[in-house]
Order: structure tokens, then sequence, then C-alpha cells
């Protein structure tokens, strides 16, 4: 099965990532981590609330439906989205100004996984690292470009992937603690697909959705790794999909900009852009941090 998203919101972002949909307030929420900036939006795409800061912001989770916790440069951060008010619950790397955060997904469990890489992409410095109620932890070093991160309803599996492998991983995980149990295992190898591997949901069905970057798509793969359908994306650079509207099942999808030569902006113009697509399968409420 083929299907196309549509352009939602014309957001123009270099480099849009980290949606989730925040269920308390009924908004989208997505960055676009190059310029810093934080958005929400109605399921209409009508953009309804900005922020910005003054360090990259890359990836949140829902506290409450006032309060998010920011994967910054520096820090794991509350930040309340009435006041704007922000304070340090963990240091993140702060003592490296090469590296910043990247995909970061909540697990069942309450615990936040979050993934950090160098910002010039340059070389495998970045880590994934494993965050509940005061504890972190590194679950991987090494990596590249950390992405996929996603997780089954039931907190028993974990997905995630170094983008440049083209390799999609799994690791069974602990369903009250969020922590891998076993080894990790190839989930899926992408490499004669489309494009790499970017962020990545699981539905409520157990499948999991990939945006591809450079590759113009988002595939569903099912449990077992194969391809049960593509979602067609008419920009290159393909980031991350999220489920959500009221009954979870509009599929959100970020895009980025960044890169792009001066032809390919004009063959792309909405670029940067977030696209969605109504779907048959809803996806899962994002869980809620543990602090």
């Amino acid at each position: 099965m083929t299907q196309t998203a549509s352009l939602l919101i014309d957001s123009k972002c270099a480099l849009g990532e980290g949606p989730f949909w925040h269920a308390d307030r009924q908004q989208l929420f997505f960055f676009d981590i190059n310029n810093q900036k934080l958005f929400a939006t109605s399921a209409r795409g009508n953009v309804e609330v900005s922020w910005s800061f003054d360090e990259n912001v890359a990836a949140a989770a829902i506290i409450d439906a006032d309060n998010l916790a920011l994967v910054t440069e520096t820090g794991l951060k509350r930040f309340n989205l009435q006041t704007d008010e922000q304070s340090l619950i963990i240091p993140l790397e702060a003592d490296d100004p090469l590296n910043r955060g990247n995909d970061s997904r909540v697990h069942p469990s309450g615990a936040f996984w979050i993934g950090t890489m160098r910002k010039e992409e340059e070389a495998p410095g970045g880590k994934l690292y494993h965050y509940r109620a005061g504890q972190l932890s590194v679950l991987r070093s090494n990596a590249s470009i950390p992405n996929a991160t996603c997780f089954t309803a039931d907190g028993r599996t974990a997905y995630w992937t170094d983008t440049p492998t083209k390799k999609i991983l799994r690791v069974q995980t602990d369903p009250a603690t969020g922590m891998p149990v076993g080894e990790w295992s190839l989930f899926a190898d992408v490499s004669d697909g489309r494009g790499f591997p970017d962020g990545a949901v699981v539905d409520s069905e157990g499948y999991l959705w990939n945006a591809k970057w450079g590759g113009g798509c988002v595939v569903r793969h099912a449990p077992d790794g194969s391809i049960d359908r593509i979602i067609e994306v008419p920009v290159s650079q393909v980031t991350c999909p999220a489920f959500g509207g009221p009954d979870l099942k509009t599929l959100f999808i970020t895009t980025a900009a960044k890169n792009l030569s001066a032809e390919q902006l004009a063959a792309e113009k909405v670029a940067g852009g977030v696209f969605s697509i109504q779907v048959d399968v809803p996806g899962i409420p994002e869980a809620r941090i543990v602090l």
C-alpha cells in the first residue's frame, strides 16, 4: 500500500524534528533544532504558540499539562509552557560544546531515552541515555546520529538506529524501568531501501513507522521487520513521524530544508514543512516522564 501525505504547515524549518501529540492540550509540538525554536499547533495545523531559545532544543517529554522536560545542549530542563520559566533537571553533556541533543522518546515506564550527537555530524561522538527518577545512565556510546527511538505499548521492546548504519536495532526492555534486558539485535536492514532511517514511532498494532532522510517517505514495518506500506512525502529530507489528533489516527511528519542546494529548494518549495495523513490504525498515547 502506498499513500501520500499532504502539507499541513509550511513551517520552513531548517531541521524540523521531535514531533509529539500532547493529549492534555490537544496540540502537536515540534522543534526546529537549528533555529532553536519550539512550536505548538492545532490538529489542523494552526500555529498557536511558538518559543525561541538561546541554545539548541531537540526533543521533549511531557511532565503534565503545563510543563515539558526539554532536551537542550546543556541539560534536561523543566520548561513551563505558561510562564516560559526554565529550571535544570539534570546536566547533559554541558561540558561538551560540540554536542547537541537529537531524537528522544519516553518509554511506557516513564524512562526518557535521550540521544546526543556531534553538531557538525562529522564523527561518532554521540550517546544514548536512559533517564528515570533522577538517574541518568549511558546505554550506547560512539553514535553518529541516534534516531528511531521508540517503544511498543507493553514496554517490552525498544527500537533504535544509528542513522548512517542503515540498520534499525531492537532490544527487550523491562516494562517497569525501561532499561534494556538482553542483547541488541537486528530488526531491519534498510541498506537497499530509500534514504537513511531517521525518527520512528510504534503504532497500537506494534508496527514501526520510520521516516527516511533523503528518501522522501515514511515506511511502516511489521513486527518481523518486513515493509507493510509506504507513505510518500513530497520533500526529500523526512525526519520524524508522530501520531496525534483526538483519535490518534493522524500521522504528522516533520521534515528539513537544511543542506539543500538552490536547485533542490526550488524543486522542494515546502521543504521543512510539517505534513500529515489520516491512517487506519491509531498510535499510542505519549507516555509521561518520571522525574
